[in-house]
């Protein structure tokens, strides 16, 4: 099954390179132990299936799309559209 790619807005990494998900209990242990994502969190399937080290080189190589740095934070997105147009040109294929 492919993750569905909204028609506009933006995807955040974890949206394109999916995450594992954390259950309550998991967030729990994981506060005490002070390691780990401590909110419970859902599963999210991959859309493009590479390592993040994989996708930050490809997109300073060109192989993926560039993303936007948002203002005010240490977050970059990417275009839906752009993300769309990757896979449609069959590149997320080569992946």
């Amino acid at each position: 099954m492919t993750p569905s790619i909204p028609e506009a807005g933006y995807l955040r990494l974890p949206q394109i390179l999916g995450q594992q998900g954390v259950s309550a209990d998991q967030a729990k242990r994981n506060r005490e132990l002070g390691q780990g994502p401590r909110r419970p969190r859902p599963a999210l399937p991959a859309i493009i299936p590479v390592s993040r080290s994989t996708w930050w080189a490809g997109v300073k190589s060109g192989r993926f799309p560039k993303g936007i740095k948002l203002p005010g934070g240490n977050v970059t997105v990417w275009r839906a559209s752009d993300i769309r147009a990757f896979l449609e040109a069959g590149q997320g294929d080569a992946a």
